[in-house]
């Protein structure tokens, strides 16, 4: 109780808090299981689901998908930096005078099909989907009473796009449903006003964030809860693990929900649930700690950009290098697209998403529910990267590149004669190898072009009985 009380006379000296947060505030002090710091949140487990689950899709979609130019930071390029290429567009395109808030109207999203997007995802082969419900520009895809006219809802499309997706994700599809958040908003008065503080008041965060976070776990009780964008403040000004210790304890999500590390200055890599560490991370080795690839298949943008060129998109042979890398050190891959201001997903990024399904349909035993081997790659063959399934003692050898010789040497497994079996996924018959000293083997291939087999772009040996 005397943590409770102490958290009251906290608050007491804030004007104006939300009732239901201090509410929930307290709750969080007189947690049972996890207490409102980092040593006991970070000892929580990672429920299993989220290491299984290996690949998930970002959707990036808000009024900057309205100009739809250069960047999602399209306010603060244009307003707070002044960039010129973005001074420029607005001056050729707009009426003087022009405001950031008057794209809230033309965020029309008429075409918006939850139900299309989640065949498209369940066609990916991903097993989780994280939406932005709200960016940095601080407008909210749901009627969150806390952004008053500054939603969806009651702007643009007047629709709750975060209950329609998550509607359609759950009742059609078998993927995991998470939400985006980001903790400060560039330009709203409260939180310059804290940063002016030097964030030793917490109007913002207590009036604003953190009934935001509430507000979108209990109506819409997402598993995985992305937060992002600290503003520089430190987690003590978000309370974080007040909000965290909640989370685990006491949310209607508290037994499969996972979140990340993005709680506050100097929490990313260190703090939080899963790693991100930067975004489009791929340290390329393993790590100790479960981590995700946050990345995008446009290569310089997260929201849409009607001004991007093809060779701004990645392809599906780098996306799927992607996939293969981050899987075999351990990751997650988290692939991004940004929809247009209409609600469409653009037929490129489309293609792109059932081109890594249409190969996960014959491959994917070797990314879903593996775990790193010995070895993440091959020292005598560039391009080869490894997982496993110890339980099963199956190792998968998976190859960027067809040999045009027929044959492909591995240096790490140990193979041995009359035990060891090797076979091509998506291939039936089992295939010839021969021992190279102690530790190595040279599998010989099936006699085609790879482009002949069921699935192009990579291809899987899978290796039973090795060590």
């Amino acid at each position: 109780m005397a943590l409770a009380m102490g958290a009251w006379r906290r608050l007491g000296s804030l004007q104006h808090v939300a009732t239901p947060v201090i509410l929930l505030l307290l709750g969080s002090a007189c947690a049972q299981d996890y207490e409102p710091t980092w040593d006991s949140l970070d000892s929580r487990p990672l429920p299993a689901w989220f290491d299984e689950a290996k690949f998930g899709i970002f959707i990036h979609w808000g009024l900057f998908s309205v100009p739809s130019f250069g960047s999602e930071w399209f306010w603060w390029y244009w307003q707070k930096q002044h960039m010129s290429c973005y001074v420029r567009f607005m001056k050729a395109n707009y009426r003087p005078g022009f405001t950031y808030e008057d794209f809230g109207p033309l965020f029309t999203a008429e075409f918006f099909d939850a139900n299309q997007w989640a065949d498209i995802f369940e066609a990916s082969g991903a097993k989780y989907m994280v939406l932005t419900s709200k960016h940095h520009e601080g407008f909210t895809l749901w009627n969150s009473k806390y952004s008053w006219n500054w939603n969806s809802v009651d702007v643009g499309p007047k629709r709750d796009i975060v209950a329609e997706l998550a509607k359609a994700i759950r009742s059609k599809t078998s993927l995991r449903f998470g939400l985006y958040h980001s903790l400060f908003e560039w330009f709203n008065p409260l939180f310059l006003s804290d940063e002016s503080n030097l964030f030793k008041t917490r109007m913002f965060s207590f009036t604003k964030s953190l009934p935001e976070l509430y507000e979108l776990v209990t109506k819409y009780q997402p598993e995985i809860v992305w937060s992002d964008g600290d503003g520089d403040a430190p987690d003590v000004y978000w309370n974080s693990t007040g909000f965290l210790a909640w989370l685990y304890n006491e949310s209607p999500v508290r037994d499969t929900v996972v979140t990340n590390d993005r709680w506050g200055q100097d929490c990313i890599c260190k703090h939080g649930g899963y790693y991100t560490c930067a975004d489009r991370y791929n340290p390329g080795h393993l790590l100790n700690h479960k981590w995700e690839n946050c990345m995008t298949i446009d290569k310089k943008s997260w929201g849409y950009r009607r001004n991007a060129k093809i060779e701004d998109y990645l392809t599906i042979e780098e996306l799927i290098e992607q996939l293969v890398e981050t899987v075999s050190c351990g990751g997650n891959l988290l692939l991004n697209i940004g929809p247009t201001r209409e609600g469409l997903i653009i037929p490129l990024f489309e293609e792109r998403l059932r081109q890594i399904g249409s190969w996960l349909d014959v491959n994917g035993e070797a990314i879903y529910s593996t775990v790193p081997w010995k070895a993440q790659n091959d020292t005598a063959t560039p391009g080869v990267w490894y997982t496993s399934k110890p339980d099963d003692n199956i190792v998968y050898a998976i190859f960027l590149k067809w040999p045009p010789a027929g044959c492909i040497s591995l240096d790490q497994p140990y193979a041995y004669v009359g035990k060891t079996k090797v076979h091509l996924l998506g291939y039936r018959a089992s295939l010839k190898w021969i021992a190279l000293g102690k530790q190595g083997m040279m599998v010989s291939l099936p006699q085609l072009n790879g482009a002949q087999l069921p699935c192009q772009w990579a291809w899987v040996l899978k290796l039973s009985r090795v060590f």
